[in-house]
């Protein structure tokens, strides 16, 4: 067990590691933060920053020797430079987690083999392997870069009149995977961890709508069947015993319409759908996430209210603030982000309560 006032050194200075951070700092920790971005959100609540590149091995290495622990959050972390360090700090996700699910293709075929639901899939390099690929996984389907796409971003819809020969020079700049289109009634996602006993624990099954791709509504609510929470659960306990889990790893899923679901990504971190947490249960998924790599156990996980969270996206965040004095219901957070940017996640707003259709009303300029 690593205990207070011990130092935990995040990796990436964003809106996780900021309430990675703050949960942290709550419960007698110290915090260090690697981010290359001057005054990060996570910088700006933690003892201090180290201003570099995540490749950069000296200032790795500098946070290391300054951590009793290290995390990450966001997959993206450069392996290579994370193995040099781990025999300065305790790194308890592991080299093996960010492997699997910092690559698509790694990811699914981790499903596979352990017998998890994912849609049909293909790895591409060429025209070649693409048109076999629709010819036999199917189309529609979706063109992905096996690494760094995220919020929509690295992603092509293929479909029967799609132009192959205009997608064929990006064919050859990385490799791809194409993934059948699934017809699905909701996406769903669950957060899982394992805590310092081996003891699995999960939290509420949250409802998530998208808008371009990005996340913007997650509702927790009780409005999903038993069967189905039941299932997610399910996977989830399977997910975390095959990873030997440490950390809060999110699950996202398409829920098809038989009811049957369906694994769309794993994400090695807290999720952005697991917010709601913060109020609305009895630990958060962050506290939970520091709990677990400091090995401490976790209690069993008990959701307070009904949630609604909506992610305030660019100027969203400037009409909120404008509104908070209006919504005294709202729980606001505000990430501290200085630059304001289409689509970016700039914060995101919380309501609880008994009903959900006030909590919808509450929420619905953002929605």
């Amino acid at each position: 067990m690593i205990l207070p006032p011990a130092t935990i050194g995040i990796i990436g200075g964003g809106q996780l590691g900021q309430m990675m951070a703050l949960v942290a700092k709550s419960m007698g920790y110290k915090v260090g933060v690697l981010d290359p971005t001057p005054e990060a959100p996570a910088a700006q609540v933690a003892d201090f920053q180290i201003i570099a590149d995540y490749t950069d091995v000296k200032s790795l290495t500098q946070l290391a020797r300054a951590s009793a622990v290290l995390t990450y959050e966001f997959e993206n972390v450069d392996q290579q430079a994370l193995q040099q360090v781990t025999a300065i700090a305790a790194v308890p996700q592991g080299i093996d987690l960010l492997t699997i699910t910092g690559n698509r293709l790694n990811e699914k075929r981790f499903c596979v083999a352990h017998g998890l639901p994912v849609t049909p899939f293909s790895e591409i390099h060429t025209i070649g392997d693409l048109e076999r690929a629709r010819q036999e996984i199917g189309c529609p389907g979706i063109l992905k870069t096996v690494t760094g796409g995220y919020d929509g971003h690295g992603q092509v819809d293929i479909n029967e009149t799609t132009d192959l020969e205009a997608i064929a020079p990006q064919l050859s700049q990385t490799t791809w995977i194409y993934e059948r289109r699934q017809t699905f009634d909701r996406e769903l996602s669950i957060m899982v961890t394992q805590d310092g006993r081996g003891q699995t624990v999960t939290f509420p099954v949250s409802e998530n709508q998208h808008r371009h791709h990005i996340l913007k509504t997650s509702i927790v609510a009780d409005q999903l069947s038993q069967p189905v929470v039941d299932q997610a659960q399910k996977i989830a306990g399977e997910v975390a015993q095959a990873l030997a889990l440490r950390g809060v790893l999110g699950i996202e899923f398409f829920e098809r319409p038989d009811g049957q679901l369906m694994i769309n990504e794993l994400a090695p971190r807290p999720h952005n759908s697991g917010h709601y947490s913060i109020e609305a249960c009895n630990v958060s998924q962050f506290e939970a996430h520091i709990r677990s790599i400091c090995g401490l156990p976790i209690p069993p996980i008990q959701q307070t209210q009904k949630a609604v969270m909506v992610n305030l996206l660019g100027d969203d965040l400037v009409i909120a603030r404008q509104k908070l004095v209006q919504h005294p219901e709202w729980h606001f957070h505000d990430y501290g982000k200085q630059t304001i940017r289409t689509g970016r996640k700039m914060g995101h707003i919380t309501v609880t309560g008994s009903d959900l259709d006030p909590l919808l009303v509450s929420t619905q300029d953002f929605r």
